[in-house]
């Protein structure tokens, strides 16, 4: 079971999560790196698209979807990208959205615009 609490604005988060699943996943930062080449992205709505499809995909190989984000926490090298990360990060979820912070932080690896880690949870996992 899961309830969402829902943050009533114009942001694309939950005010809190409360959850009784058998399993967490946490899944480490992830940046905008194209996975066929290996490079970063460029642009923050390329790197925050790329971050989030390496966080699917993540999911997918367990069974689980995006759904399954509980909580999100975001980094940006520069808040004057908020609103652009914001757009691609909110395409990514249906009607519910994890709860989440974000903060601008001084660097990021390989000089990314944008670090996301996530929490998951779920009632099974692929063996």
């Amino acid at each position: 079971m899961k309830k969402h609490i829902l943050f009533e604005g114009p942001f694309p988060l939950s005010k809190a999560i409360i959850h009784d699943a058998a399993y967490t996943m946490e899944i480490s930062g992830q940046i905008g790196l194209n996975l066929d080449t290996g490079e970063l992205e460029v642009g923050i709505e390329k790197q925050t698209e790329a971050t989030m499809n390496i966080i699917k995909k993540i999911l997918e190989d367990e069974g689980w979807n995006m759904d399954n984000i509980v909580k999100a926490r975001i980094f940006l090298k520069d808040m004057k990208d908020y609103e652009k990360m914001n757009d691609i990060y909110a395409s990514f979820f249906n009607s519910t959205y994890p709860t989440r912070f974000a903060l601008a932080v001084k660097e990021l690896p390989r000089n990314a615009l944008v670090e996301i880690e996530c929490t998951a949870v779920g009632d099974s996992i692929n063996n």
